[in-house]
């Protein structure tokens, strides 16, 4: 059965984000390793959009990609962002064996760090920054095996057109540095200030799509 909005009645199978059952994911040999360029000097600024902070990008032309895996043709970097929750118990959007992550907790995360430092300066909504030479390459783990499935956009309007890639090596994170993104405010300078707790959508029924995986037994590493 699938998911129908309350009001156009169409029904949408493939939402996003789902819950990665280890055991019923499928070993793809099709599957190419992916190949990741990120050019520090292409990144732009930070941005509070009242949900959650953007680190904006350059995609006026091929300066920073992703490729290959399960992908045809080069995606350029326009964006990226974070979910989080109001402690951390929570905040991932995809689910592993039924276990939620806020991240991995541990040691403070540099890269992440050098995000926090500039999060003071857009602390409601719309205010924004210059942020420059900001490596993403440098924040991602080392193992790049992944699993990866059909899906959707997860704020609205939910859109099924994405090809969602999930680096199987958690991200670390300690929690002074969540308390950060949690002091982020979803008002504007002249509103009654309210946090950005909890940015992150429910998991969807998975349907009938098959999650693949880019290597034999595969286990989330954390």
């Amino acid at each position: 059965m699938g998911i129908c909005t309350s009001s156009t009645g169409q029904c949408r199978p493939h939402q996003s984000p789902v819950n990665i059952n280890t055991k019923k994911v499928k070993h793809d040999s099709s599957l190419k390793p992916l190949y990741i360029y990120y050019d520090p000097k292409s990144s732009r600024r930070l941005v509070n959009v009242g949900h959650c902070f953007n680190v904006e990008f350059d995609d006026t032309n091929d300066k920073s990609v992703l490729s290959e895996g399960p992908l045809t043709g080069n995606y350029r970097l326009r964006q990226f962002h974070f979910h989080w929750g109001s402690s951390d118990r929570d905040g991932s959007e995809h689910v592993i064996d039924g276990q939620q992550y806020p991240a991995e907790i541990g040691e403070a995360n540099p890269e992440i760090q050098n995000i926090i430092e500039n999060l003071d300066k857009v602390k409601s909504r719309n205010k924004e920054c210059p942020f420059t030479r900001f490596d993403l390459a440098n924040l991602l783990p080392k193992d790049r095996n992944y699993w990866t499935y059909l899906g959707s956009l997860t704020t609205s309007p939910f859109l099924e057109c994405v090809t969602w890639i999930i680096l199987r090596e958690a991200i670390p994170i300690s929690s002074q540095q969540l308390d950060h993104f949690r002091s982020l405010l979803c008002t504007a300078e002249n509103e009654e200030a309210t946090f950005i707790l909890e940015n992150h959508r429910p998991i969807q029924p998975l349907e009938d799509r098959v999650i693949k995986s880019s290597c034999k037994n595969m286990v989330y590493k954390h």
